[in-house]
């Protein structure tokens, strides 16, 4: 069966997040009713990362299984055309083997946070960026963003019904700067935490306002707190831009390593040990 890897961009302002839900759109049921409408085959796709509402992307990634080989260009096309009118298009389409899950076999996430940092209302980004009107300390915002960087638990950093097992991730990078009247922040793991990096850039404002020295965000990780936590960011500005994955081989090691430990556990159970 055919496995094909999606490279999605979304405008997430119409939607209730990716993940498919009874209570409103959302960017994973109009993806698999575009499947449905060139292929007929009714299919679950895998997400790599479940944005909530009004996030947006210019690289999430899904997967999905057709029983029909279809050329990438093909399913691009097709599923571009049945998308519309809604705000999401398929960028890229590759046929993957078996062991590629775009959840699962990802190993860096990397997000970018818009904050368009000026006085006067916002018209073109109104719902793409946040509006900020004091003046941002992009340098200063920056380094106490590296307090982030490294293995911590994030609990304060949190939504507090993150269903995540354990509140401790690793922050590869995290750099925060200016463009203009822009000011960006960049941060990449291999997951995160449920309204963590909205989180984190709610308190990096409170730095760039000077209302925070440069140890505050040292503290409230420490504190292991919520409540220690700046005022969160809105989604306007958040954007999951690239999903990095193992090399190909790699994944296909992993799937022998598991259908050999399946078929033992198989045994076993048959066995009655």
């Amino acid at each position: 069966m055919p496995r094909y890897k999606l490279t999605v961009e979304y405008d997430g302002r119409p939607f209730c997040g990716w993940q498919r839900q009874a209570n409103g759109p959302s960017v994973q049921a109009v993806v698999e009713r575009a499947i449905k409408a060139f292929s007929g085959e009714e299919v679950t796709i895998g997400g790599a990362g479940r944005t909530d509402t009004g996030v947006h992307a210019t690289g999430q990634v899904c997967h999905a299984d057709l029983s029909k080989s279809w050329p990438v260009r093909t399913v691009m096309g097709a599923m571009n055309f049945h998308c519309q009118p809604d705000p999401v298009v398929i960028l890229d389409c590759e046929e993957m083997h078996e062991g590629f899950d775009a959840r699962f076999s990802a190993i860096r996430r990397s997000y970018r946070y818009r904050i368009h940092n000026r006085v006067p209302p916002l018209t073109h980004q109104l719902g793409l960026a946040w509006h900020v009107k004091p003046d941002l300390d992009a340098d200063a915002m920056n380094a106490a963003a590296q307090e982030f960087v490294g293995h911590h638990d994030f609990t304060t950093f949190r939504h507090a019904r993150c269903q995540a097992k354990s509140p401790e991730k690793t922050l590869e990078n995290f750099k925060v700067y200016r463009e203009g009247e822009f000011v960006i922040a960049e941060c990449s793991s291999r997951s995160f935490l449920h309204n963590q990096v909205r989180s984190m850039v709610g308190s990096l404002r409170l730095v760039g306002e000077g209302k925070w020295g440069l140890g505050a965000i040292t503290e409230a990780l420490q504190a292991r707190d919520r409540k220690a936590c700046g005022p969160v960011a809105p989604a306007d500005g958040l954007y999951l831009t690239r999903v990095d994955y193992r090399p190909a081989e790699t994944d296909v090691e992993l799937l022998r390593e598991w259908q050999v430990r399946k078929a033992e556990i198989d045994a076993a159970v048959e066995k009655g040990e």
